[in-house]
């Protein structure tokens, strides 16, 4: 049974809407203080209003070192420590090979690599033993499909790190664990799709040993999971969310 998270201060970035805003509001219902981070301040306002009464968000793009620090500097002075860590932001691009761009190349490795990667370093500090980060995969790690090469490569290479990571904070107490969901019906993945993007879904849905795409309530609940004690044994594992379409 999955714990409360009472007293527990809970950082989601990348939360403003979907996945991101779809954990918090689990994290927020069993009773933990939930810190949204996003890009976009209306969005914000609309998600935290969301979640209880001691959330808070920030306006954060996890690509800038300088907001970066600008927030971790605001956590450790408002609320001292970071108990649960998940590192949600992130980005995709459908280039194909022969039609990648350089710029779009740059930013989803600046976003998805580079931002996952001084999100969770600049948040250390603030962690004490028994803490847990949990970053937003992709099955495009094992499995990218057409188009999905750079961005499939990005979420591969957080599954490499995460793997010295565990190693390099031997000692902490602080568990770093991955959540790759499948497709999930949210409007980020309609935006994602070209079209026809029914058409696309109901592919998925076919591909799929359960026949369906995933719901953000069980890529949160997933999450969840992980980041509690009852997971106190599970550390350096991606697990995937995708109803098995991975695995076959």
């Amino acid at each position: 049974m999955i714990q409360s998270f009472q007293k527990k201060i809970a950082v989601i970035t990348g939360a403003s809407s979907g996945i991101g805003l779809g954990i918090a509001q689990e994290l927020s219902a069993l009773g933990a203080t939930v810190i949204i981070t996003g890009r976009d301040k209306n969005k914000l306002e609309l998600a935290v209003s969301t979640l209880g009464p001691d959330a808070c968000q920030f306006q954060v793009d996890v690509t800038s070192l300088t907001e970066l620090n600008a927030f971790y500097d605001q956590i450790r002075s408002r609320f001292g420590r970071i108990d649960i860590l998940i590192a949600n932001a992130g980005m995709g691009e459908i280039e194909p090979l022969g039609q990648i761009t350089p710029e779009k190349f740059d930013l989803q490795f600046t976003t998805n690599v580079r931002g996952i990667t001084f999100t969770v370093q600049k948040a250390l500090p603030l962690m004490k033993p028994g803490s847990s980060i949990v970053i937003t995969g992709s099955t495009a790690s094992i499995n990218p499909g057409e188009g999905l090469s750079v961005y499939g490569g990005t979420k591969a290479a957080l599954r490499a790190m995460v793997r010295s990571w565990i190693l390099d904070i031997k000692g902490t107490g602080v568990r770093i664990n991955i959540l790759s969901p499948g497709p999930v019906d949210t409007q980020s993945l309609r935006d994602f799709l070209p079209e026809p993007v029914d058409a696309i879904l109901q592919s998925l849905r076919d591909r799929s040993p359960i026949g369906r795409i995933g719901r953000t309530e069980e890529i949160a609940k997933a999450v969840v999971f992980l980041a509690s004690d009852d997971a106190a044994y599970i550390n350096g594992a991606e697990i995937f969310a995708d109803g098995g379409a991975s695995q076959i």
